[in-house]
């Protein structure tokens, strides 16, 4: 190969290096925890979240005082690719409901949350809610919920939320997707919770997979 040929094919095999990525995995469950303060897994933002016990399993619990936009960041940050899964149980009071859900990519990433009070599965990011769908909640049960971002190709990306009860198979299609391009595709999934009804929010069974860069 001549030196004008082998060039280019150094860069290329430097840059197809650069942007080598595996897929790590983490399962978050609480079992292993003591109530209480949370362990340092469990990157607290905002809110006041604690360990507690569920149903006679311990869970991540979203504290209802004070009433904020609450939330915590898990596993390590992803570099790509992103979705996580967790099992969701919130409780009315009278004619309150909270607000609750799921998110990858950090603090400005998608969030796929729950709105009782609007009847609606919504994707949100940032303030702006970019897509919705009718959807009915059951107060004091568990729910799955599910969000994944994924690149369709070059800047391209693809985001999908699902919702299911823990009674029925994962659907095959997502009740929501949008299509982006050009996200950064970077940071830390994370659990979310307005506990605007005054009753703690529960989060457990929670799953990541994320694209960090290759070791």
């Amino acid at each position: 190969m001549t030196m004008n040929r082998l060039i280019p094919a150094i860069l290329c095999a430097l840059a197809a290096s650069l942007h080598a990525q595996q897929v790590k995995t983490f399962e978050i469950k609480a079992d292993d925890w003591a109530e209480g303060e949370p362990p340092k897994e469990v990157f607290v933002v905002d809110g006041t979240i604690k360990i507690a016990a569920r149903d006679g399993n311990k869970a991540i619990v979203i504290d209802p005082v004070p009433v904020t936009d609450a939330s915590a960041q898990l596993a390590e940050s992803a570099a790509g690719n992103a979705s996580i899964t967790a099992r969701v149980l919130a409780i009315k009071r009278a004619r309150s409901t909270p607000r609750f859900g799921i998110s990858v990519h950090g603090m400005s990433g998608y969030r796929l949350l729950v709105t009782p009070a609007k009847k609606m599965l919504e994707l949100v990011k940032g303030d702006a809610t970019i897509a919705s769908t009718p959807f009915t909640w059951t107060s004091d049960a568990w729910l799955i919920l599910k969000l994944e971002a994924k690149r369709s190709g070059g800047d391209a990306w693809t985001i999908t939320g699902k919702a299911w009860t823990p009674d029925t198979p994962e659907p095959a299609e997502p009740l929501l997707k949008h299509e982006d391009s050009g996200l950064k595709g970077q940071g830390k999934c994370a659990i979310w919770a307005t506990p605007f009804s005054g009753e703690p929010v529960y989060f457990d069974d929670i799953q990541i997979s994320i694209e960090v860069p290759a070791q």
